[in-house]
């Protein structure tokens, strides 16, 4: 199967992916992006609207009472560690780039809470910059459907994806992905019987015994 083809798939599938972090502006954005490690979109956004609501712009967050913070988010796991990094970022932001989340990688990874991962949503999100987050949802996407090897580190999955996926479709395919492996490739018992990719997934021919031709 082609990468077009691949992607002519995911086009059909989930033809309307998009983020599922609710927000406002690229504040809210970049904040909930921060809070979504190692938890859902859902649950992030349980707990955004107390927040948000509280600390409305990155000067009042940045000043904000820990405590308050943690309580506010409390319901997330790592709640603690997320506190402080979305108060670091808030505080990077408001000291060094006048209160506006920067647009370029290379500013975003200096701030705390901000790796590669989530700089690539903010670029895409907030300023629709081509870029391409490697997650835990495409990360398996990927290596399942041979789109990149099975040891492969995130940073080489990006590089991979991006060297075989137009660069217009960088955002979209992001999104795609995401959907795949949140409503149908499961990290567990995936739904292969809806799967349009059985002859090419590694994950499948495992299971099944299944050999390539």
């Amino acid at each position: 199967m082609t990468i077009q083809e691949i992607l002519g798939n995911l086009d059909e599938l989930f033809p309307d992916a998009r983020c599922e972090l609710n927000h406002k502006n690229n504040y809210e954005m970049a904040v909930a992006v921060i809070l979504s490690a190692q938890t859902t979109d859902a649950s992030v956004n349980q707990v955004t609207p107390g927040l948000f609501e509280r600390y409305p712009d990155i000067y009042s967050l940045a000043e904000g009472n820990i405590g308050d913070i943690e309580k506010l988010i409390s319901r997330l796991g790592l709640y603690r560690n997320k506190s402080r990094a979305i108060q670091g970022f808030a505080r990077g932001v408001a000291e060094r780039y006048g209160g506006v989340v920067p647009d370029k990688m290379k500013d975003l990874v200096t701030l705390p809470g901000v790796g590669r991962k989530c700089a690539n949503v903010i670029l895409s999100e907030c300023y629709g910059i081509p870029a391409l987050a490697v997650d835990t949802h495409v990360n398996r996407v990927s290596k399942r459907l041979g789109l990149a090897g099975p040891d492969d580190s995130v940073d080489d999955v990006e590089r991979k994806l991006k060297r075989k996926i137009p660069r217009e479709r960088w955002i979209r395919t992001h999104h795609q992905m995401i959907f795949f492996g949140r409503y149908l490739c499961h990290s567990r018992n995936p739904e292969c019987g809806r799967c349009p990719f059985r002859s090419i997934c590694r994950e499948y021919r495992s299971n099944t015994g299944t050999k390539n031709k």
